[in-house]
């Protein structure tokens, strides 16, 4: 055999073994703990939900879970560091809403929101919910457009920063209705629902888990909740467009994600730790009470989510009249 026929085999032989040890790392997954990257600051229902959920997916991987808060830039601080770890599991993403409406809102975003993640599963759907201080003297959705025209440029709503649904909610409602309000952008959701509560700002718009302690505690007064229709936690709640609102439908689902390229293996694993933890009847009726409904779909159907979403928030932020900067 010669030197370069001798070279050829080697290489493939070296080629063949690095698949073998990553398929048998692969199946061993996982060996250490897994981070979670939190984009977002703390306070916010990243939080919520991963304080929930980790103990249960710990329990099922055998190995512990532990969040990395990594907050900035909408989110994309966060993002593009997971985009560009290594795709071993060992680095997993929980994505907010504005993960996929950065597409809409910046140019030149550091990754490709499709292309650069592997997706691991929808966590939960989340109406937002229509929030006021109990200073403010508004019962409904009616008064507090009756108020907003009455005052206009005096009444401030919070959001957790430009682009999140807070933000696009709060813009939706000024095409709709007319009114003029003005948006006082937040770096998180934590520091946007401390200045509501405190009085600072009127009103907000907010995922309903985050803010449920605060209204039962009556430190808040929702009026309403911009889904679809009804929550069953919340049956006398009535939505924006029972509220004379026609057309304004705003959730926000919460994604799992890892970096593109994840072997199936492991990505198999994730996703159904993930699915068997949102299936516990505890941890269920828990997300439902507080104002979340939990998906837990599998990896394909969240991919297909992800482009449909990302499309839908093109059309709300164009209706909001917000362009990309």
């Amino acid at each position: 055999m010669s030197n370069r026929t001798l070279r050829a085999v080697l290489a493939v032989a070296a080629v063949c073994a690095g698949f073998v040890a990553a398929d048998v790392g692969a199946q061993q997954y996982p060996t250490k703990i897994i981070r979670v990257v939190n984009p977002n600051q703390p306070g916010g229902n990243s939080d919520v939900l991963f304080r929930l959920l980790s103990p249960k997916m710990g329990e099922i991987l055998g190995q512990q879970l532990v969040i990395d808060y990594r907050p900035g830039a909408g989110g994309n601080i966060g993002a593009e560091m997971v985009s560009k770890a290594a795709p071993d599991g060992y680095t997993t993403l929980i994505a907010a809403a504005s993960f996929l409406i950065n597409p809409s809102l910046l140019k030149n975003l550091p990754f490709d929101a499709v292309k650069d993640f592997t997706p691991l599963g929808v966590i939960v759907d989340i109406p937002a919910g229509l929030l006021v201080h109990p200073s403010l003297p508004v019962k409904n959705v009616k008064e507090l457009i009756a108020l907003a025209k009455k005052r206009p440029g005096e009444l401030n709503y919070s959001s957790s920063g430009r682009g999140a649904v807070g933000h696009l909610s709060g813009a939706l409602l000024t095409s709709v209705t007319g009114i003029n309000v003005v948006h006082i952008p937040y770096k998180g959701a934590g520091p946007a629902i401390i200045d509501l509560v405190a009085g600072h700002v009127e009103f907000s718009f907010v995922s309903i888990p985050a803010v449920v302690g605060h209204v039962q505690n009556g430190r808040l007064r929702m009026i309403a909740q911009c889904g679809e229709k009804r929550f069953p936690s919340f049956p006398d709640l009535p939505t924006m467009q029972e509220s004379g609102v026609p057309n304004f439908v705003v959730s926000s689902a919460f994604s799992f994600l890892g970096p593109a390229g994840m072997p199936q293996a492991i990505v198999t694993k994730l996703n159904g730790a993930l699915a068997q933890t949102l299936r516990d009847p505890t941890i269920r009726k828990t997300l439902i009470d507080r104002g979340a409904e939990p998906i837990g779909n599998t990896p394909a159907e969240h991919a297909a989510f992800i482009k449909a979403e990302i499309e839908k928030w093109r059309k709300v932020t164009r209706s909001a009249g917000l362009k990309p900067e």
